[in-house]
């Protein structure tokens, strides 16, 4: 059975999820800035707390994990519950640093941005190929 455009919208409404954008692709948007003697991350964490956020550094990645719990109720005049939605996810990105100190990296949150800055002169440089002749 095909339903008219009209009515795919009408049922796309229905099962609205207003918490989806948490989980989509572009829940932890960053941008990376170069410069002088450091790398900045600007990390899109709209919605989220700073005390939702974890970040590790663990064998030259720096790893943030964000996690979101939601609890709403509404109730009516006679304290009968109307709604009650729950909703509990989280999402990570993973950045490879190199070879750096946890004490080097600083981080700051303010307003649903968090900013990261990474020091460059302590990242180790990729090696040169070297060719092995064969006799």
């Amino acid at each position: 059975m095909k339903f008219l455009p009209i009515m795919n919208d009408v049922f796309d409404d229905l099962f609205y999820d207003s918490f989806k954008n948490y989980s989509n692709v572009n829940a932890m948007r960053t941008d990376i800035c170069e410069q002088n003697d450091q790398y900045l991350l600007n990390m899109e964490l709209p919605g989220f707390k700073k005390e939702d956020i974890q970040m590790e550094l663990k064998d030259g990645y720096l790893l943030v994990n964000a996690t979101k719990n939601a609890d709403t109720e509404e109730k009516d005049d006679q304290g009968h519950v109307i709604r009650r939605e729950r909703y509990s996810g989280s999402c990570s990105r993973s950045f490879y640093v190199g070879d750096i100190r946890q004490e080097d990296i600083k981080a700051s949150f303010d307003n649903g941005e968090l900013k990261i800055t990474i020091p460059k002169d302590n990242v180790k440089q990729v090696e040169e190929k070297k060719y092995i002749s064969i006799d």
